[in-house]
């Protein structure tokens, strides 16, 4: 069955998780993705725990479906091999600052002297229009820059601290994604390549601000930063006599159903905290504390069976390995067992999306360092010879 992206190839010199999150969507869809990678490989090889050198777990979840050469671009050799890849590319697709690119000599004025067509995608740290543009970034700083870890602690915690999760990396990474799809969708049309920038500080700032912008959005303000909701201090999973539930009562419905299962109906009616979404958002400490008051009462297994016949939305706490064995994701073949030529036996999480015309599904297992460089380079058109010389004089690697 053909896929999304089939025909297009992209050339991926990023390393990490950003970079490498979104070349493996696309290469989910489809696309055919060379990954480009040093001598010593993408770092993210080497994270315990793995079977294997070089082979780590978040590695595995972060490059299937793409195809590894080794080349040192800061040889002659090895850029000329990459400059023979790009004139066959859709999209060249890095996570370098932009001045490593010009000093390599893979600034967007000369891949598209090379290829005009080209779709040119740098997600990086920060606009290059602004004063940060040359700094470096990673995930923790551009949590920290976006304000994610002042409001852990203005919502209740300790102290400041990181969401547990390289989310700042991820949700540039689908913006990337987008940016990929978009262009080539663009191009289709004019046929002009063209380069997009999907900085991080930006792509993280404009999530967290759509919600705690708050009263900054009016000139002159209406009140401070911050949504109360999400900064409450209840706003958590419940806990209850025997563990901790997750609760959403939100809107009238859900309000006048939960006051009477606690048998407090008239507060919707009475108290002037509880009688419209206005009053409850003007007041989301005390209802949050009162509804954790309520739910501490009764366990779990009671409050399943009540909210659940109340119409009001719930969901049990989970861990990690509850998560595993959840049997929803099971019903929909979320994960997927595969046997991986050097790693063995894998547990593998599948496209989450479901397409009716197209079958986008994990096909080639995340490479070894180099496994397909010999490949790449006869594409190219080197012949064996040139190909062993390179591998002898460090331009490439042979797996």
């Amino acid at each position: 069955m053909t896929q999304p992206l089939d025909g297009v190839r992209i050339i991926d010199l990023s390393s990490v998780v950003m970079g490498p999150f979104a070349t493996q969507l696309l290469g989910d869809l489809g696309a055919d993705v060379i990954k480009v990678e040093p001598p010593d490989g993408d770092i993210l090889r080497h994270i315990a725990p793995m079977k294997n050198p070089a082979m780590g777990h978040i590695y595995l979840h972060h490059n299937r479906n793409k195809r590894s050469i080794v080349l040192d671009l800061k040889k002659p050799e090895g850029l000329e091999a990459l400059q023979k890849l790009l004139k066959t590319a859709d999209v060249l697709f890095y996570n370098v600052r932009p001045q490593a690119m010009k000093r390599l000599k893979l600034s967007y004025e000369d891949v598209a002297a090379i290829n005009p067509q080209i779709i040119y995608v740098g997600a990086y740290g920060f606009s290059q229009r602004g004063p940060y543009a040359a700094q470096p970034a990673y995930d923790d700083l551009i949590q920290g820059m976006s304000a994610m870890p002042a409001l852990f602690h203005e919502a209740g915690a300790s102290s400041p601290r990181y969401a547990p999760l390289a989310i700042a990396d991820r949700i540039t990474g689908l913006a990337a994604v987008n940016a990929v799809t978009t262009a080539l969708f663009a191009r289709s049309r004019s046929g002009k390549g063209q380069s997009v920038e999907v900085p991080m500080f930006e792509t993280v700032t404009q999530m967290v601000l759509a919600d705690h912008m708050g009263g900054f959005t009016f000139d002159p303000p209406e009140g401070g930063y911050g949504y109360a909701r999400m900064l409450a201090e209840h706003r958590a999973p419940y806990k209850t006599k025997d563990g901790y539930m997750c609760v959403l009562i939100y809107n009238d419905k859900h309000w006048r159903a939960f006051l009477k299962l606690v048998g407090r109906p008239e507060m919707f009616e009475q108290d002037p905290r509880f009688g419209s979404h206005e009053a409850r958002s003007r007041n989301i400490a005390e209802v949050y504390a009162f509804a954790a008051e309520q739910l501490s009462q009764r366990t779990n297994a009671e409050w399943e069976k009540l909210l659940r016949e109340a119409d009001i939305p719930s969901a049990p706490m989970k861990t990690v390995g509850d998560v595993l064995a959840d049997p929803h994701l099971a019903a929909t073949g979320f994960f997927k067992e595969s046997v991986h030529p050097s790693e063995g036996r894998l547990r593998e999480m599948t496209l989450a999306s479901h397409w009716s015309g197209a079958d986008p599904m994990p096909h080639r297992p995340a490479p070894r360092l180099g496994e397909h460089s010999a490949e790449i380079l006869h594409e190219a058109g080197y012949g064996d010879t040139d190909i062993q010389r390179m591998a002898a004089a460090g331009v490439t690697k042979l797996a």
